[in-house]
């Protein structure tokens, strides 16, 4: 068959899903970050034409697909957010535990930086930003005290921001003060939440019937989206109070693939600790 892994990172789903093509199968990897592409395609180098890398955002899956002349595929895998070598790599600005340019693109030819954001956009912006994106319940006081800082002296580094976060939010407990700001402002740099309402509205004619899409997402906002599409798309029937019975669903085309979304077990999670806010939802196309 034909699969997309959406979001290929270090290539690890990609692998997975090539250990089991035939000499007929074909992966399309996909990712919007080059360093990403280029480490991928050295791990799957072994596996040679059964692999097509493509450098770009999954929100394009289908005009990517229709470059490559594929009409539908068999599967798709998309893990949703920032990827572990992204997080790890301090130099990329993604994290407060290190210092670094305040950077957060995953896309490094894309114009708008963390740092574009928070010493440019206004007060309004970067406070409905942190509220929208990271459900940050200081989020007015937090953007205060950026603009506040940023008169001072530009904000160009990750422990600058982390520093004015904890200035607003002493550190209580095991999580950082500035968590929900860091995800808030990466969201926003990348457009993610656009990008998955995008895929998700093309998911549909994109997958053959019997085909198969898996989302892992980590955070509320994401998983909210997924739930809800697959919910509405894996109803035969909907209702309404004023109705006098159900009627048809007219979006009706997938088969939940689990009740409820897998989680990481006790043995995943002493190996992989984030794996730990993890949600794995997936659906089969039967229409």
């Amino acid at each position: 068959g034909v699969y997309v892994d959406g979001t290929l990172g270090g290539g690890g789903h990609a692998a997975g899903i090539c250990g089991k093509l035939n000499e007929n199968g074909l992966l399309i990897g996909i990712d919007r970050d080059e360093t990403a592409i280029a480490r991928a395609g050295a791990r799957l180098a072994p596996f040679g034409e059964r692999v097509q890398l493509v450098h770009g955002n999954f929100r394009d899956t289908a005009a990517i697909l229709d470059r490559l002349g594929i009409d539908a595929v068999d599967g798709m895998l998309f893990d949703l957010g920032v990827s572990s070598p992204q997080l790890d790599d301090g130099e990329r600005g993604f994290s407060y535990r290190t210092d670094a340019p305040l950077d957060m693109r995953m896309d490094t030819r894309a114009a708008l930086s963390a740092r574009n954001l928070v010493n440019e956009a206004p007060e309004e912006e970067i406070a409905n930003i942190l509220w929208q994106f990271g459900e940050e319940r200081a989020s007015r006081a937090i953007a205060r005290a950026i603009v506040k800082a940023r008169a001072q002296a530009p904000i160009t580094t990750t422990a600058q921001l982390a520093r004015i976060v904890e200035s607003v939010l002493p550190r209580k407990g095991r999580q950082h003060p500035g968590t929900r700001t860091f995800q808030a402002l990466r969201i926003a740099v990348n457009g993610e939440l656009d990008a998955l309402d995008a895929l998700l509205d093309s998911s549909v004619r994109l997958l053959g019937q019997g085909g198969r899409m898996a989302v892992i997402t980590f955070h509320s906002l994401e998983d909210r989206r997924v739930k809800q599409f697959f919910d509405l798309r894996s109803r035969p029937e909907i209702d309404r109070p004023e109705w006098p019975a159900p009627r048809p669903n007219p979006d009706y085309c997938f088969r939940p693939l689990s009740r409820k979304p897998v989680t990481a077990g006790e043995e995943e999670l002493s190996t992989n600790p984030r794996s730990r806010s993890a949600k794995l939802r997936g659906v089969e196309k039967i229409i």
